[in-house]
């Protein structure tokens, strides 16, 4: 599904990225967990098309993608849950929902995967909230609204930066279940995680990042190794 390989990136003449290689394949859940300055936001935002890479290669689908700009990235099945969420802060709950189930019909022209019914499903307080302006909820609210959005460009991958950070304990807790959904659904997700904790509990396997390069991968059945590996989890997850 996802082949990265070599992706060196950064911003303006700066390299962050180096070197990168990563996978995901259909269905799967993998983490990128680092601390903070690990260059995690900056291989999510590459990914997202919005740094254009140095060097290497992004392949969707056997489709390389590095060249292909932010706004038609979700015409290749990513959908992009970024750590500011970017929405539409003036517009109602509805309307930003609307907004992109009408880019997600467009790019998928026929049978869709999530429908503006499903996403209010998943979450409640989408239909409850609907008429109220995003930029009037609180920061757990908009980002479930961010989800439901990314989930209405029709993605099978969805890829979100730092998705728990700020957010009360009992929002996360409803995300995490709502992902799990998604996941028993077949979507393959990228989760960029500061956490190692809900990394480890919400994915198959993760890749390390420090310095803008992967220095160790968790492979399935792993993740209790790595978390009882004090050195390394002191050393590149200030944990």
């Amino acid at each position: 599904m996802l082949n990265v390989k070599g992706l060196r990136a950064g911003y303006g003449a700066v390299p962050v990225l180096h070197d990168v290689d990563m996978t995901v394949a259909p269905g799967e859940a993998v983490a990128v967990v680092g601390a903070n300055g690990a260059g995690k936001t900056a291989l999510v935002r590459t990914l997202a098309g919005l740094i254009r890479p140095m060097a290497g290669s992004i392949v969707k689908d056997g489709a390389e993608i590095g060249h292909v700009p932010g706004h038609r990235r979700f015409r290749h099945g990513i959908g992009v849950v970024l750590e500011n969420r970017n929405l539409f802060a003036e517009l109602s709950v509805r309307d930003n929902l609307r907004l992109a189930e009408q880019a997600g019909k467009r790019a998928r022209g026929g049978a869709l995967r999530y429908t503006y019914d499903d996403v209010c499903d998943l979450f409640a307080l989408l239909r409850e909230r609907a008429d109220s302006a995003v930029g009037l909820l609180s920061g757990g609210q908009q980002q479930m609204v961010a989800i439901a959005r990314a989930l209405l460009l029709q993605p099978d991958l969805l890829i979100m930066d730092e998705l728990t950070t700020g957010l009360a304990p009992r929002i996360v807790k409803e995300i995490l279940a709502v992902l799990n959904q998604l996941r028993a659904r077949g979507l393959s997700i990228l989760l960029v995680e500061q956490s190692v904790a809900i990394a480890a509990d919400m994915t198959d396997r993760a890749y390390v990042l420090s310095v803008g390069r992967v220095i160790h991968e968790v492979r399935r059945g792993e993740w209790q190794a790595l978390l009882n590996d004090k050195t390394l989890v002191k050393a590149y997850l200030h944990g």
